[in-house]
Formats: C-alpha cells, sequence, structure tokens
C-alpha cells in the first residue's frame, strides 16, 4: 500500500506568484539603476578648474557626492539647448568651496532629500513582507510532511493515508504466528467488505478493536493486513502526534482525522501507541485538569461514539503494550469493546515467520528453519525478522553466496548475548575463572532438568560485560513451571559462583549478574507464586504493572508488618542457599570432568555440539539429587 498523494497545484501556484511578484518589484526598483544612463565621475580638481573657468551652472552638494551641471557650449547653445552636461565628483574638506562659487556667481545648494514616489513607498512596504512569507514557506514546505498547511496548520491530522492497489499491499499471508489474532480481525474484514450480511440481521460490529501484545509481535503488520484484505483506506497514526505544545491542538487534530475517515468511508483508523494519549486519567497528578492529554482523550472518546452518525464505516484499530494503563472509558463497551491478544508465537509461529522472512535472502542447502524456530523461544516477529537480516549480513561480511546454518546459529548468539568482544583480551588468570565459572554453570544445568539443554560454553567475552557465557536452550516451549524447575533455574545460576569457590576458594564480581536473578527469581517465588509452606499461598507483590515487558521487573512489596518482611527475606535466603548448596554438591561430585572440561575450554575458548554432549554425559548427579537428574542426550 503506497501514501495518498496530495493535489499540490495550489501550493505551486502561490509559491509561483509570490517569487514571481517579488521578481518583478526587485527588477522595477534596481533596473533603472542598472540600466539607466551613468553619470560620468570627474576629480575634483577638474571642478574647480571648471568653477574658476566660468563653466559651471549650479552645484548640489550632498554628504557623499557633489553633483553640478555645465553652462551650455557654444555649440549647444546654438541648437537651442538651456543646459548643460551633469557631472559628479567626491568631495572633500574645502572651506573656501562656497567662496569660489559665490564669487564666480554660480547657484548652489545642498542635494534634498531623495523623494519616494507613491510607487516606490508600496514596494518599501510590500517586498520585505513578500520575501519573509517566501522563504518561511519553503522551508516550511520542506521540513513538513503534512500535507500543504505543513507546520503551520496544528490542527490538521497528521495520520498517513494507505491505499489499495500498491504492489506492497500487506495481506495476512504475510503475517504469520498469531492465527488466534488473524481468526479474530477476519471478522473485521468481512464486515468491511459485506456489512449488509451484518446490519440485515441486526448485528453491530465492534467500533474499536484494541490490540494487545509484547513489543515486536506484529500489531501495526496485523492492521495494514486488515486494510489490505478489505481493500479500503487505512489511517495510520502514532499516539504522541496528537499532543501538542498548544492545549487543544490535539483534539483538533482528533476532529480532523475522524472527518477525513468519514469522507473515506469505509475505512480503517489505526492508533499506535494508544497509551501516549489514552492513560488513565484517574492515575495523574491533575485529576480532572484540564491539559493538553486529556483534552485529547476526551475528543476521541466523543468521536468514538458519534462517528457512526449517518451510516458511515469507520473501525478503529489500535495497538498498545500497556493496556493496564488505559482509561476505562476507553475500554467500555461501544468504543474499545474488543482485545485481541498478539503474543510471542510459539514453535509452529515462529517456523512460519521464518520462512517469510526466509525468502527475501538466498539459503544455503544445510540451512534447517525448524532448528531456528527451536532455538529461540520468546523471540517475537520482529526479533526473528531481525535474525534472519543478522544471518545474511554475517554471510555477505564472511563473503558467502548463500546463508549458511551456521550464519544463523551465529546470529542467535548475537541477539541473545552480544557481539564478540575478541580485543578485550584477559589475563591468563581472569580466562581461567572465567573458564571454571562457565563449566559450573554447565555442570549444574546438565544435572537439574528445569535448566534447559546446554548447548554451548564459551570463554570468548561478549556484549557490553559478559566475559564468556554457557548458552543453554529449551527443548519445548514451556508456559508453566513448578516449584522444583525454579529451583533449578536458581542452582544453575549459582554454578559459577561454587565452581569458584571449590577451584580457587575465593569469589569474584563475575557473580553479580547470576546473584541478581537467582535472587529475583527467589522472591518471586514467595512473594508472587506462593510457593513458600511458611508464608502459605499468598501473594505479597502488588500485582503486576506490564505483563509484557519480561519477568526480570521486580514490582514493589505490598504494605507488610516487620514480621512478615523478615519472614519473606528469610524464606528467600533459604531457597538461595539450599540452591547453592546443591550446586556445590554436583560440582564436588564432578571434581575431575570440571578440571577437564575447563582444561579444553581454556585450549579451543567454546565447546558445543556432540563434543560438548559427550562430556556432559559423563556427569554424576550426587546420591540426594539421583532421584531428579536428566540426562543431556
Amino acid at each position: 500500500m503506497a501514501i495518498k498523494p496530495q493535489p499540490a497545484w495550489r501550493r505551486q501556484l502561490g509559491a509561483i506568484l509570490i517569487w514571481g511578484g517579488t521578481i518583478f518589484l526587485l527588477v522595477n526598483i534596481f533596473a533603472p539603476q542598472v540600466f539607466g544612463r551613468p553619470i560620468p565621475q570627474v576629480p575634483y580638481s577638474l571642478f574647480i578648474d571648471q568653477i574658476e573657468d566660468g563653466k559651471v551652472a549650479s552645484v548640489y552638494v550632498a554628504q557623499n557626492e557633489i553633483r553640478y551641471q555645465l553652462k551650455p557650449s557654444a555649440e549647444e547653445a546654438g541648437n537651442g539647448e538651456t543646459y548643460g552636461q551633469v557631472l559628479k565628483t567626491t568631495p572633500i574638506f574645502d572651506l573656501e568651496l562656497p567662496k569660489r562659487l559665490e564669487a564666480k556667481g554660480v547657484e548652489f545648494a545642498a542635494a534634498p532629500p531623495p523623494k519616494n514616489s507613491w510607487f516606490g513607498t508600496i514596494l518599501s512596504w510590500v517586498i520585505p513582507p513578500l520575501i519573509f512569507v517566501g522563504i518561511w514557506q519553503f522551508f516550511l514546505n520542506r521540513n513538513s510532511g503534512a500535507g500543504p498547511s505543513g507546520a503551520l496548520s496544528f490542527t490538521k491530522s497528521r495520520a498517513k493515508v494507505y491505499v489499495e492497489g500498491d504492489t506492497t499491499k500487506v495481506t495476512f499471508e504475510n503475517v504469520a504466528g498469531v492465527e488466534e489474532a488473524k481468526t479474530e480481525l477476519a471478522e473485521i474484514v468481512e464486515f468491511l467488505k459485506f456489512p449488509q450480511r451484518y446490519t440485515a440481521i441486526g448485528a453491530r460490529i465492534p467500533k474499536g478493536v484494541l490490540l494487545v501484545g509484547p513489543p515486536g509481535t506484529g500489531k501495526t503488520l496485523l492492521a495494514k493486513a486488515v486494510a489490505g484484505e478489505a481493500g479500503v483506506p487505512f489511517f495510520s497514526i502514532s499516539g504522541s502526534e496528537f499532543v501538542e505544545l498548544f492545549v487543544g491542538a490535539g483534539a483538533a487534530r482528533v476532529r480532523d482525522l475522524f472527518e477525513q475517515a468519514k469522507k473515506q468511508a469505509p475505512c480503517i483508523v489505526f492508533i499506535d501507541e494508544l497509551d501516549a494519549i489514552g492513560k488513565s486519567r484517574a492515575s495523574g497528578p491533575f485529576m480532572g485538569g484540564n491539559d493538553e492529554r486529556e483534552q485529547t482523550l476526551n475528543q476521541l472518546l466523543t468521536e468514538m461514539d458519534g462517528f457512526s452518525a449517518g451510516g458511515s464505516t469507520v473501525i478503529v484499530l489500535a495497538a498498545t503494550n500497556r493496556p493496564e494503563t488505559l482509561d476505562p472509558a476507553l475500554l467500555r463497551p461501544g468504543r474499545f469493546d474488543r482485545q485481541v491478544l498478539v503474543d510471542r508465537p510459539d514453535l509452529s509461529g515462529r517456523l512460519k515467520i521464518l520462512e517469510i522472512y526466509a525468502k527475501k535472502v538466498k539459503l544455503g542447502p544445510d540451512v534447517d528453519l525448524k532448528e531456528t524456530a527451536t532455538r529461540t523461544p520468546g523471540f517475537a516477529g520482529a526479533d526473528l525478522a531481525n535474525l534472519v537480516n543478522e544471518a545474511a549480513l554475517l554471510a555477505a561480511r564472511n563473503q558467502q553466496e548463500t546463508v549458511a546454518n551456521a550464519d544463523f546459529r551465529e546470529a542467535i548468539e548475537r541477539v541473545v548475548a552480544g557481539l564478540e568482544k575478541k580485543s578485550r583480551v584477559l589475563s591468563d588468570k581472569e580466562k581461567k575463572i572465567v573458564a571454571y565459572h562457565e563449566v559450573g554453570h554447565a555442570l549444574v544445568g546438565a544435572v537439574m532438568p528445569g535448566g534447559g539443554k546446554v548447548a554451548k560454553i564459551s570463554i570468548v567475552p561478549r556484549g557490553m560485560a559478559a566475559l564468556g557465557y554457557t548458552l543453554q536452550m529449551p527443548t519445548e516451549d514451556r508456559f508453566l513451571m513448578d516449584e522444583s524447575e525454579l529451583r533449578d533455574q536458581i542452582a544453575t545460576l549459582l554454578g559459577g559462583r561454587s565452581a569458584e569457590e571449590i577451584v580457587f576458594g575465593s569469589i569474584t564480581t563475575g557473580a553479580a549478574n547470576d546473584l541478581q536473578r537467582a535472587t529475583d527469581l527467589a522472591e518471586r517465588m514467595v512473594t508472587t507464586y506462593g510457593m513458600s509452606q511458611v508464608l502459605g499461598p499468598l501473594a505479597y507483590e502488588k500485582g503486576q504493572q506490564n505483563n509484557f515487558l519480561g519477568d526480570g521487573m521486580v514490582n514493589p512489596r505490598r504494605m507488610v508488618s516487620d514480621d512478615t518482611a523478615k519472614a519473606i527475606d528469610n524464606e528467600v535466603k533459604e531457597i538461595v542457599e539450599q540452591a547453592h548448596q546443591n550446586a556445590l554438591a554436583i560440582l564436588q561430585n564432578n571434581r575431575e570432568l570440571l578440571e577437564t572440561i575447563a582444561q579444553r575450554i581454556l585450549e579451543t575458548e567454546v565447546i558445543e555440539g556432540d563434543e560438548l554432549q559427550a562430556l556432559l554425559n559423563q556427569v554424576q548427579a550426587p546420591e540426594s539429587l539421583k532421584g531428579r537428574a536428566l540426562t543431556t542426550a
């Protein structure tokens, strides 16, 4: 779909008239001076000699110039001329000049100030404003993409209009991994195509549909696909574009947007990042205030109640990843009365998304997109598109003609762990500590079933702070985890620190991030998931403020007593300490294997694939954990 072109003949005609008039007036001012007959300039000494010889008839003395007229010569007088030639000279400081002129009977006077004609007066008032307006309009039209009115019109809608007929039209075939959302939106498409089918039996399609989901899951792409499938105009605008410095400008833009939409009905209005203008009015510091966002929200509520009058078919689609912040008036029946979840794709969804984006690159014969989909749980559509592009960039950088499977594996690590920092040279001591630290993670993760399959160990620095990493890949998509699996994850996180304790008898700062993640997970077990025998099935954290920004965000606790807070801290410490003891037991039971793998990785820097699995298959679980051990084959 393409942006609908706006008629520009009026703007072009206005610019032509302004610039043409300016040039015409400038020519009238300067042309006489440029093309007129010039007055000859003579030296001041010649001027004095002509006075002494009695040839000068009259003199006009100005500040920077003296103009004088000669008496007609005998030949000119014979032709009936009464005036001679006009000359000019540059004055000098000469106090004797008036006496000379009087002695010779020469008429002299100070030159009168130049008198502007009515035409010149008009020019002096008209030209500066015309030039200013012309230059201003030039820069505004250059910098503004808001149509003929440009940035001068604060109340005009800045929505981009997409129409049918372009080869880049987006349809449901271009969207994958969100099949449930597509099924919900297919009803909207049917209503836009065949509204009589619904209205004939008295059905009313929802006026507003809110697309809710994490960033990058394809909410905007879905909205475009709905317009593409229905073949109707598509108005796209971000919520932040309504907000302006002047109070009331956003409300006026809302009115203008819906006026344009009504003229092109049936159509779709898509508002991205709705929370920019739709936040709850009760949560602000000025409850019941009169600020710009509240004015804009009020106008949006009014338009959504009244834009269906007159039989116009306008459907509003909106997207947000923070639905809990929206005003309840937006979500009531009759406005955004339907919410469609656009969640991260599952395994089959990721595979379909990869197949769509992989069509744009040249794939090698060894590429296994299903393996890539399996290794990327939690990736959204935008993440997968970036992954395919990263793999293609890697292949081009290595001067390959096609993208290989190894490029996809490296691209996954780039996205997950960051770029390799081979320029960050570690000392031998630091390299040894990092090696034992990462092998500790791998050995504990190989025994604990909740940690996922260990796929790679590396001591090559990546990203901002990682000096090494252990890559664990889940074998399947998981949506629920039990208490034992969470404890296994905590033990795996503490495996690196435990290895440092056993081998070096001390710990380093390298385990800071592991400790933070382990503590946060243990605290959520106690305060959110109710996995404490002491505190019972109670939630001590406030409700999740955002369900889509990841599990690493810890919410503030509810108001609890000092005794309860102390009990929570004790429970968290007990969970982490028990996991720490389990990690120590696993590593002490596999001390020789820890040394073997650490020495191997110090030589190669990276261990993965069959070699790694063969080594991890030798891990022996301690007696206390044998009933829960899981093979890594």
